[in-house]
């Protein structure tokens, strides 16, 4: 056996069970050491990371409840290179919602970490007042976005029809003063600057919570992610600073989010976890 090999079995025996009898794995997220982090899934740096299975429930105590469970399980895989800690998330899901649109819900997941370390971390369900939480969450149409897909009616709405807008009007030059303001008119999200409106420029979004209902930007964030499609599902990179606090011998807390929106989830309709250990291993 190599001394790649042993390093790779030893960390599985480590994080997942022993030998012979029935061991329960070790109940924490491990981020392992690297130069380098791909916000690709498919990068060749993920794949002999341990993987720390997380088990999904319905967030069920704020309204609006999700009362049927759907996605159970989430595989994470964790790597920092010191300053920055990256998680990659992998699920099953056999519908792929990427398109918005009347009664149409989207595939996203989040992941959430206290933004102090406590010896009492806060209220799972979105941290509590006086402690906040930063969230970093993906979506699956977002992504689409960062894959070239179009923001227009038609690259939205495939089979659309649509006989004119004024702004498209000859009789103004592309590109001028009056045929800016005409187009600003019929895009009021942008005009009043909703940072959910055009093209993307990332396929994540940072936030932060002290609580149900507290959601909001969090833009002292700096968070990065992609995000493909699996054979099975979905597998999402999701790249943040480290949390400060967070070393070889100080460990803090996770949790994770996944939406199904073939299953109508959205918002608070979502499984989730519990808080998990994350701890930081220099070596694999």
């Amino acid at each position: 056996m190599s001394e790649h090999s042993l390093r790779y079995t030893v960390c599985t025996l480590i994080l997942f069970a022993g030998c012979g009898a029935r061991v329960e794995p070790v109940n924490e997220v491990v981020a392992f050491a690297a130069e380098e982090i791909s916000l690709d899934p498919a990068a060749s740096g993920w794949a002999d990371i341990p993987a720390y299975t997380a088990n999904l429930r319905p967030q069920d105590l704020v309204e609006p409840r999700l009362m049927e469970g759907s996605t159970k399980q989430v595989q994470v895989q964790a790597l920092t290179n010191g300053a920055e800690i990256a998680f990659r998330l992998q699920w099953d899901d056999s519908t792929k919602s990427d398109r918005p649109g009347p009664a149409q819900f989207l595939d996203g997941c989040g992941v959430q970490i206290p933004r102090q370390i406590e010896l009492e971390p806060p209220d799972p369900q979105m941290g509590e007042q006086g402690s906040p939480v930063d969230i970093v969450f993906w979506r699956a149409d977002w992504q689409a976005s960062m894959d070239g897909r179009g923001d227009t009616i038609n690259d939205l709405y495939p089979n659309a029809s649509v006989d004119h807008y004024p702004f498209e009007a000859p009789s103004l030059e592309e590109g001028s003063t009056a045929q800016q303001e005409m187009a600003r008119r019929y895009a009021p999200a942008a005009a009043s600057g909703n940072l959910r409106s055009g093209q993307r420029t990332s396929p994540v979004e940072a936030l932060v919570a002290e609580g149900p209902g507290t959601l909001s930007p969090n833009q002292d964030l700096a968070a990065a992610g992609g995000g493909q499609r699996t054979e099975t599902g979905w597998a999402v990179v999701i790249r943040r600073p480290l949390p400060q606090g967070l070393g070889a011998g100080n460990r803090s807390q996770i949790a994770f989010a996944i939406w199904e929106g073939a299953h109508g989830e959205v918002g608070s309709r979502k499984m989730i976890t519990g808080w998990t250990p994350l701890a930081i291993r220099e070596e694999h």
